[in-house]
């Protein structure tokens, strides 16, 4: 059963950060520095389109033929000594994950970042079931101590500064109060999450690749937390979604060579790290997640959007998501591809979602696998207006404004009543409450002709 829980929209959640103004700035600035790298780490390579091009073609032939691939994945992973289990949603992949763990006297887990755990609420699932869970990633752990989600998918703890860092440290694992310099914050952590690989009894990852041709999969990291966190347990689980395979070992270096540029501008992750069954005396287990990809799949409109590999490009360049910051979205995935997975699980509670995008077509311009996202997006609009799952507000505004569009005569006469209330109403009037578009914008003063009127006027004189 879909939930259908309210949950305030985008443009309502977008206020806390715009509220902030020089934050907004801020966030707004590192973000498109990032897009800057991954845009000179592109021009570095006179085969880059080429290399999209590939990618693109590659997960669309998986995706086309992802039964036989999962099946093939399956034969060679229990191969190779891992396990593999099948989950059909979010509350079984928990379930089968808790299982696992307590079948084996866990108490204790380390977990370094996956998307799909978030998708799926594995964290409070877990604590809720008596297991003390510590996110490894750097970014991921400070959004864990301050009880928050993550804000992004690849820096997960964007939306702070170093100060906030400071604050959160001092308060959870007792740094002193007035430290705030970045090195010394990041060996606190180091310190602090070094014991807690060496009392983990398991760990858990996401999967960045799944590879049929030989049943491994593959896991990118800069920070070595996923190494640590399954070198040192007897136990590692891994969570994937099924669109996260690829056909070939050959394969997987298309994808590496675009992930770390388009994620974050480096020429490749500082850890690629490849699992092809459990290490000597240990146990993989690899969860394989369907969660609605099988139902998105056979969309003809939206089915591309699994192509994703969660690179993270299509938020830093977004001019939505990064003035208004990725919890505003109230989605497990934030941004351009959010905005286009949120309603296919859920077009009730993720109907804002596609109206939070100017369609300016950046998001589709930089997607390494080549998602027409912006595209996808209008869909949306389209069928959310269609399946009347939009404000009716905004469904009346548009039925008028379509009403005034196609009558000329009233058209102009819209546009002549239009300046004059500009011109002569009182402020107060003009930016009301009622005028949302005007909330954070100064109306500029009307002209006191028309361009159609100007422009006749202009013809004449030439002729």
């Amino acid at each position: 059963m879909v939930a259908r829980s309210p949950v305030p929209d985008h443009a309502q959640l977008a206020e806390q950060l715009v509220r902030d103004e020089e934050r907004a700035h801020w966030h707004d600035r590192a973000l498109w520095f990032v897009r800057q790298k991954r845009d000179a780490q592109a021009r570095s390579l006179p085969e880059w389109e080429t290399l999209r091009g590939l990618a693109e073609q590659v997960k669309a032939h998986t995706l086309s033929r992802l039964p036989d691939y999962l099946e093939q994945f399956e034969t060679n992973a229990t191969r190779m000594g891992a396990v593999v289990h099948w989950a059909r949603d979010a509350e079984e992949h928990n379930a089968i994950v808790a299982s696992i763990l307590r079948d084996r006297s866990v108490r204790r887990v380390v977990k370094s970042k996956s998307m799909l755990t978030e998708e799926c609420h594995l964290n409070p699932y877990l604590e809720g079931e008596g297991f003390e869970v510590v996110d490894t990633d750097l970014g991921e752990w400070i959004v864990q101590l301050r009880g928050e989600p993550p804000s992004h998918i690849v820096l997960p703890a964007i939306h702070l500064k170093k100060e906030d860092v400071a604050q959160t440290f001092h308060q959870r694992i007792g740094t002193p109060a007035e430290e705030s310099d970045p090195q010394r914050l990041a060996g606190a952590a180091r310190a602090t999450l070094r014991q807690r690989f060496l009392g983990a009894d398991a760990g858990i990852t996401g999967v960045n690749f799944a590879i049929a041709e030989t049943g491994g999969i593959v896991v990118c990291t800069n920070e070595g937390n996923a190494d640590l966190g399954v070198s040192l347990p007897p136990l590692h689980i891994a969570c994937m979604g099924i669109e996260k395979l690829i056909p070939r070992l050959v394969d997987l270096a298309v994808f590496t060579r675009l992930l770390a540029r388009s994620a974050t501008g480096q020429p490749i992750t500082t850890y690629t790290s490849h699992f092809h069954g459990p290490r000597a005396g240990g146990e993989l287990h690899i969860v394989l997640v369907d969660n609605g990809r099988v139902q998105l799949r056979g969309n003809v409109e939206y089915g591309s959007s699994l192509q994703c590999i969660r690179c993270g490009a299509c938020m830093n360049t977004c001019p939505v998501f990064r003035r208004s910051g990725g919890h505003s979205y109230a989605a497990p995935i934030p941004g351009p591809i959010g905005s286009v997975l949120g309603p296919a699980r859920d077009p009730h509670r993720y109907h804002s979602l596609p109206y939070a995008c100017t369609l300016c077509g950046s998001c589709t311009d930089v997607c390494p696998v080549k998602i027409p996202l912006h595209h996808q997006l209008l869909a949306w609009r389209s069928e959310l207006a269609a399946r009347k799952l939009i404000p009716a507000s905004k469904r009346w505004g548009m039925h008028l404004l379509k009403w005034v569009l196609v009558r000329p005569s009233i058209y102009r006469m819209a546009g002549w009543v239009a300046r004059q209330a500009l011109r002569w109403l009182p402020h107060s009037w003009t930016h009301s409450r009622l005028n949302t578009w005007a909330r954070a914008r100064e109306l500029p003063t009307p002209p006191k002709q028309s361009f159609r009127k100007y422009w006749r006027q202009r013809n004449r004189h030439t002729d």
